[in-house]
C-alpha cells in the first residue's frame, strides 16, 4: 500500500537524556534539570482531591492561571498567553515570525527546541560563538543580516549555566533592529541570586520587540504536568492566541501552577537548598579537577578537560552506581556533562561515588 508523500524535514529530533536505568528502579536522576523537592505541599494535596473534574475540558485560555500570574509578577493580564509548557509557545513563535529563508540567530550552545521548531517552518539557523562557555552579544550582532526575524537566548543558559547581566541584556536589544524580536527565556530566573542579575520580563515588561517565556517546569516541580507562559505585546499576543491549540493547558496542570505560586515558602526552601548544594558540589568538584560555571540555575556544566579521568568515563561509571548525568554530546561539546543539583541524599550520593571513581 502506497504511503502519501510528505515533505522531508531536515532536522535532528530532540533526544532527552536518559531519564532510567535498565533493570534498576531505585536510580538517580540528575540529568533533566527537575526540580530536587518535588512539588509544593499545596499542590501534593491538590492531587489528592477527589472532586476534581476531570470530565469536562478545561478553560482554554487558562484565564484564572493567567490572572494568577498578572497578579504576581504585576503584568498585564491581556499580554500573557499560557501553553503546555514553555515549549509549545516557542513552537508558536516560530509559526507566526517565521517564513521560509528567514534567519533565526541562537547561541552555538542553547536549548535545542529553538532551532528545531525554527527549523521545522523553514528558518535558517546562525549560530553566535560563545566565550567561555558565555553568550556573546557581540557575536550575536555580528550574525544579524536583514534576514533575521528572531534572536533567542535563555538568561541564564542552558546548557552552559552562565548569564547576561542587566547592561549586557539592554546593550543588545538597543542594538538590535527595532524589527527583530529578542526572545529572552526566563526559565532558571528563580534561582538566580546575583545582584547584576535582571529577569527578562522585569526588564522589557513593556517592550514591543521583546517576548518573555516562563515554565512552571524548573522551581515549581510541574515537569510532567507541562505548564508554562509567554508575555509580549498585545498585538503579538492577540496572534498567538489565533493559533494556539484549543484546551492545550490541562485543568489539573492550571490548578496545580495556581497553587504554586502561593506557596512562598517552598519557593524559598527550593531556592536556598539549592544555592546551599551549588556551593558545596562546586568546591567539591573543583578540589577534583573538574571545572564549572560559576553558581547559576539548578545545574553545573562539569568540564573534564582538567581531569584524570573523561567526562564519557565519569558517566558510565555514574551510571553503574545508578546515576545519571546528561551527556552533552547532542550539544556538540566534547568531554563535558552537565548534572542538576538533587535532594540531600541524591548529592551525598553523587559526591561519594565521585570520589571513588577519581582515587
Amino acid at each position: 500500500m502506497t504511503v502519501p508523500k510528505f515533505k522531508k524535514i531536515n532536522i535532528n529530533s530532540y533526544k532527552p537524556g536518559k531519564s532510567s536505568i535498565k533493570n534498576s528502579e531505585d536510580f538517580v536522576k540528575l540529568s533533566a534539570n527537575e526540580s530536587s523537592l518535588g512539588v509544593s505541599p499545596i499542590v501534593r494535596n491538590l492531587f489528592n482531591n477527589k472532586n476534581l473534574i476531570t470530565n469536562r475540558y478545561p478553560d482554554s485560555k487558562s484565564k484564572l492561571l493567567r490572572k494568577a500570574i498578572s497578579k504576581e509578577f504585576k503584568c498585564d493580564f491581556n499580554k500573557i498567553i499560557c501553553g503546555a509548557g514553555s515549549d509549545e509557545i516557542i513552537q508558536m513563535i516560530c509559526q507566526l515570525y517565521i517564513n521560509k529563508n528567514d534567519e533565526v540567530v541562537l547561541p552555538e550552545f542553547s536549548f535545542l527546541m529553538y532551532r528545531i521548531y525554527s527549523k521545522i517552518v523553514g528558518a535558517k539557523i546562525k549560530l553566535s560563538k560563545e566565550t567561555n562557555f558565555k553568550i556573546s552579544t557581540e557575536n550575536i550582532l555580528k550574525k544579524v543580516t536583514r534576514k533575521t526575524k528572531i534572536v533567542f537566548l535563555a538568561n541564564p543558559n542552558n546548557p552552559t549555566g552562565t548569564y547576561l547581566n542587566k547592561f549586557e541584556l539592554i546593550t543588545l536589544r538597543k542594538r538590535l533592529n527595532k524589527k527583530i524580536l529578542l526572545v529572552i527565556d526566563d526559565a532558571y530566573f528563580e534561582y538566580m541570586t546575583q545582584k547584576d542579575y535582571v529577569p527578562g520580563l522585569k526588564l522589557f515588561k513593556n517592550n514591543n520587540n521583546v517576548f518573555i517565556l516562563r515554565t512552571f517546569s524548573k522551581v515549581y516541580g510541574l515537569a510532567s504536568l507541562r505548564v508554562g507562559w509567554g508575555y509580549g505585546s498585545k498585538k503579538i499576543i492577540d496572534e498567538l492566541y489565533k493559533i494556539k491549540p484549543p484546551f492545550n493547558v490541562n485543568k489539573i496542570a492550571q490548578l496545580s501552577a495556581i497553587e504554586s505560586l502561593k506557596d512562598y515558602k517552598f519557593l524559598k526552601k527550593s531556592v536556598k537548598h539549592n544555592l546551599n548544594w551549588s556551593v558545596k558540589i562546586k568546591k567539591f568538584l573543583e578540589n577534583k579537577n573538574i571545572k564549572t560555571n560559576k553558581i547559576a540555575a539548578n545545574f553545573f556544566l562539569l568540564d573534564f578537560d582538567s581531569c584524570k579521568k573523561s567526562a564519557n568515563y565519569v558517566a558510565k561509571k555514574l551510571e553503574n552506581k545508578g546515576i545519571i548525568l546528561r551527556s552533552m554530546e547532542n550539544y556538540k561539546m566534547k568531554n563535558k556533562l552537565r548534572m542538576t543539583i538533587g535532594s540531600i541524599a541524591q548529592n551525598k550520593k553523587f559526591i561519594k561515588e565521585i570520589k571513588n571513581i577519581l582515587r
